[in-house]
């Protein structure tokens, strides 16, 4: 603290000393003549230089050199003002360069005193934290989470939960950090590996890259059923040109997922598209299934409405199925709601542009 202000007393000193100087200057400078042909005059010499040191274009030369003449003849022409120094004025001038480091001295303790109280970020963080969490957009659930991890201490979970925000916040930097730290906390968590393991996915862009391996294989290692890590790994496995064993591992694991479970589909897809087959179709048990769960969604947003997320997460799923009609109706009651938030308003577009499930 002593060097801080140390250090403003020197810059207060040099700004106060620099004012006076170009004040006496400006002094002694009184009755001269205006400087301004003078400057042009030297400009056309430079230019001139410049040109017979081949530093610019004889093209270049002549339009410069033109303007520079014609800013000559208007100064020139023009009246001159000769300067003037008001002996009146100096103790004024004195006074404001005095006065200058006490008001930035007396700004800093109203408002920029470490120990000053209340901040309006932190008013704002308050009625965050108080607030429905469900209503708050990805950013302001992050600085959220930071706060109650800062306040907390370590949470794998916690974590977690940040780098899911942070994800949303279009941050996958910020993400792959909180999914470090999750790591650290509880290294024996396959599900938090899987979850570092896919930001390392995101953030380059969708490759398997060799730290997301690393990471997918360490899930491996405390679940040999991690559903994503495999999934993962097999994809990294074809990309390497080890076609038949990446397609075995996606074969094998579609047949232990649940016939309900939608990543099969997911999966027997990319098993059809390495392959140059035609996609799956979800057979009537998985739509009546994911019929289901988009009504229950339906249901629970009709009675409690304030869930920006949940409205998307329906827009979307009624796209997927294939029913404009419900699409329609869910995206025009969501955008009536959220009409004020264009970042949410993209998204619900966004969403009922995704293509129907075959």
């Amino acid at each position: 603290m002593i060097a801080f202000w140390v250090v403003a007393g020197v810059l207060s000193a040099l700004g106060a000393g620099l004012i006076l100087w170009s004040s006496a200057r400006a002094a002694r400078a009184a009755g001269a003549n205006d400087p301004t042909t003078a400057l042009y005059r030297r400009q056309l010499r430079e230019i001139d230089d410049l040109a017979e040191r081949g530093l610019i274009a004889e093209s270049e030369r002549g339009a410069t050199r033109a303007e520079a003449a014609r800013r000559l003849l208007n100064a020139a022409d023009s009246h001159a003002v000769a300067w003037t120094a008001d002996v009146g004025l100096r103790k004024p001038v004195l006074a404001v360069a005095a006065l200058t480091p006490l008001i930035a001295l007396g700004l800093y303790f109203v408002i920029g005193s470490p120990g000053f109280h209340d901040q309006p970020f932190k008013a704002r963080v308050a009625q965050w934290r108080a607030a429905d969490p469900a209503s708050l957009t990805a950013p302001q659930m992050v600085v959220v989470l930071q706060t109650l991890i800062g306040e907390r201490g370590g949470d794998p979970d916690a974590y977690g939960y940040l780098a899911q925000a942070e994800m949303a916040s279009d941050n996958p930097n910020g993400a792959l950090r909180a999914m470090r730290r999750a790591v650290e906390l509880a290294p024996d968590r396959a599900d938090l590996w899987e979850e570092l393991g896919e930001v390392f996915v995101v953030q380059a862009q969708g490759e398997v890259t060799a730290q997301a391996k690393r990471a997918f294989e360490e899930a491996l290692k405390r679940d040999p059923k991690a559903v994503n890590a495999r999934f993962h790994l097999a994809r990294a496995e074809i990309d390497a040109g080890q076609r038949e064993q990446g397609l075995a591992a996606w074969r094998a694991l579609a047949e232990e997922l649940p016939a309900t479970d939608r990543r099969r589909v997911a999966v027997r897809q990319a098993i059809a598209r390495v392959e140059g087959a035609p996609a799956p179709k979800f057979d009537n048990a998985q739509k009546s299934a994911i019929q289901g769960m988009v009504a229950g969604l339906a249901a629970r947003l009709e009675a409690e409405p304030d869930d920006p997320e949940g409205w998307v997460r329906l827009v979307r799923s009624y796209a997927v199925l294939g029913d404009a009609a419900k699409r329609d109706q869910a995206l025009a009651s969501a955008r009536a709601r959220y009409a004020g938030e264009p970042e949410l308003l993209q998204a619900l577009d966004a969403a009922a542009k995704t293509e129907p499930m075959q």
